[in-house]
């Protein structure tokens, strides 16, 4: 068992080399005495139909020479590489794949660990991830990038780490467990692994000249490295080209086909998502699929997937599949999977392509349509065959540090979550839910205070939410209300995911069970609870800085579904409605919001009153 979060990198690094003979240091001597014959393979793919993304090609009757993880050689005979121990797989005429690069993801929207999130995709094909750990920087700083960092070093796949540029993402506005300035990301941008400077959210901290903001942006420059881009529509013209000028290289906020141009037009990539909640290629993809643009600054991502979605339908096969499915050519799609992607980030000496001197990620498909993997090789290695994984994932241990994140004064109890009210306000401003969307309504509703409290209306679907301050701890408890979920029970429901600064949502319509939901994650160390009549409906444990858990995806999906399953009995019966309640606090989000210092105008950026 490999303990984190105090390893230096050498020391990972060390680790990972004793793990498995695929992370042995290779010379480029090796590879040439291989394809020439004067030492032998370890495996050699013979029969496959090469899908040669460099070349836009499908070449037939192609074999493969693989040494120490890498390909060696590729054509129609590389019978000389072949030695009295070497592993030879027949490939029957299938179609061999580069392995897919997920271009933008975070791994904690899974709630599962680096680990475990590599677990789940692997059988899928994704044997490359470029990962931005915006969520638990939010909760554990800098240490807690570290921790990512660590992890991703010890995975059989290529897991790529962008630093968090926006921690908190709303300064002034809320109240995050952690602080990065420009000093800790020129420290992270050094370390092993790190691949470039994490979505620049603040496009106005862009566009008005942030000093911290630019200070960030120039030292990824000066690093070298890759800076991400989120900016969110609608598009005005001379604002977007100044947030393209601040440096930003790509962008995955894009929904429209306008954005894609847009995007692409200055100089950007584009990358289209498909995750769980976010579909956002199908509308994008019209750029090349009517607009006949070039493909090549287009990129696939996933952005956000649940583990049930990992487990049920996919990962960046699904994207595949659906990419295709809207029209586009099955080479252009793959391409935007893999060599793309490599690109983009430079990696593509290391990756992205079935070719000498890369590592050997490769997939045995029969169907570049349907996409269903068969086999997966990766760094050399044969690690999944018919959706089942041939190697497990490193055991690790995690320090008390991010295990112990919920930190309450005390107990909490019904009187936290009142709304105290005098009989003058009679007017409330309220947090407006908008089915299957990130964006909420600021609504305007009559009240009536009863026995000096606003109290919850079933009939006119009017519910509380409270933002528990969780990382300082402060004691502080910010009460609201909130319309949209439909509740027709009494419950209270409670979640340590809460982007962007992920202290505790609580929802509800009994104080009662708001408390006990609240009290039941500062016990287990937080992750999402239904309760009604203090009775447990539902509950997904995430220990792991209130985010993460360490189980299978399986096993974190059964238990996400059981919050689901409590949502409806307690009347819910919106699409995602632990999605939507996790948004409520995401303040830089329009319209409304909550978070510890209070109730958020995020069109004005100000802190309101609940009541008028």
């Amino acid at each position: 068992m490999f303990p984190l979060g105090f390893l230096s990198t050498a020391m990972v690094e060390r680790q990972v080399k004793r793990m498995s003979q695929s992370f042995r240091l290779i010379s480029t001597r090796t590879l040439v005495d291989c394809a020439m014959g004067r030492v032998p393979a370890d495996l050699v793919v013979r029969n496959a139909r090469w899908v040669s993304v460099q070349s836009g090609e499908i070449l037939p009757h192609t074999e493969v020479a693989v040494k120490d993880g890498r390909i060696a050689a590729v054509g129609e005979d590389v019978r000389q590489t072949i030695g009295p121990n070497t592993r030879v797989l027949d490939a029957q005429g299938r179609y061999l794949v580069p392995g897919l690069l997920d271009a933008h993801m975070h791994v904690e929207s899974g709630m599962l660990s680096v680990a475990q999130f590599v677990r789940a995709v692997l059988p899928h094909g994704t044997t490359g991830m470029f990962i931005d750990p915006h969520e638990i920087a939010n909760v554990l700083g800098l240490r807690g990038v570290r921790l990512m960092v660590e992890e991703a070093l010890l995975q059989p796949i290529h897991v790529f780490v962008q630093v968090p540029s926006c921690v908190p993402s709303a300064p002034g506005l809320e109240t995050a467990g952690a602080v990065l300035g420009a000093e800790e990301i020129r420290e992270a941008l050094s370390w092993e692994g790190v691949i470039g400077l994490g979505e620049m959210m603040n496009y106005p901290g862009v566009q008005y000249c942030d000093e911290d903001v630019h200070a960030k942006l120039e030292a990824t420059r000066q690093a070298g490295k890759v800076i991400g881009g989120h900016y969110p529509s609608p598009l005005l013209n001379h604002e977007f080209a100044a947030y393209a000028a601040g440096g930003a290289m790509d962008d995955h906020e894009g929904t429209r086909l306008e954005d894609a141009l847009a995007r692409v037009r200055n100089g950007m990539r584009a990358m289209l998502r498909f995750g769980s909640a976010w579909h956002d290629v199908k509308e994008q993809v019209r750029a090349i699929t009517e607009m006949n643009l070039d493909p090549r600054y287009f990129l696939l991502c996933t952005d956000d997937s649940h583990s049930a979605t990992l487990i049920q339908e996919g990962h960046m096969d699904r994207v595949l599949r659906h990419a295709i499915a809207q029209g586009l050519p099955p080479m252009t799609a793959i391409q935007m999977a893999t060599l793309n992607t490599a690109e983009h980030f430079g990696v593509s000496r290391e990756m992205g392509m079935i070719a000498p001197g890369r590592w050997a990620d490769m997939l045995l498909v029969s169907d570049l349509v349907n996409f269903s993997v068969e086999m997966v090789i990766a760094k050399g290695q044969v690690v999944a065959q018919d959706g089942k994984l041939l190697v497990e994932p490193p055991a690790l241990h995690y320090p008390d540090w991010a295990l112990r994140t919920v930190h309450l004064p005390r107990a909490l109890t019904a009187v936290d979550f009142r709304l105290p009210a005098d009989d003058s306000r009679t007017t409330a401003n309220v947090i407006g839910i908008i089915e299957n969307q990130a964006p909420t309504r600021h609504l305007h509703m009559n009240v009536r205070p009863v026995n000096g409290e606003i109290q919850v209306d079933l009939s006119r679907d009017l519910a509380k939410v409270a933002l528990v301050e969780r990382h300082r701890p402060s004691g502080k408890v910010q009460v609201g209300l909130v319309h949209g979920f439909g509740f027709t029970q009494p419950c209270g429901i409670a979640s340590t995911v809460a982007h962007d600064s992920h202290q505790m949502i609580v929802i509800g319509t009994d104080e009662e069970d708001m408390a006990c939901a609240a009290n039941r994650l500062m016990q287990t160390g937080g992750g999402q609870v239904v309760i009604s009549r203090g009775e447990i409906l539902g509950e997904v444990q995430l220990p792991i800085a209130g985010l993460i858990s360490s189980a299978p995806a399986e096993q974190v999906a059964r238990q996400a579904e059981s919050v689901l399953e409590g949502f409806r009995a307690c009347g819910c019966h919106l699409n995602n409605p632990n999605m939507q309640m996790s948004l409520l606090g995401l303040v830089v989000i329009p319209e409304l919001r909550i978070s510890d210092l209070g109730l958020v105008d995020v069109r004005r950026f100000q802190i309101i009153d609940v009541l008028e």
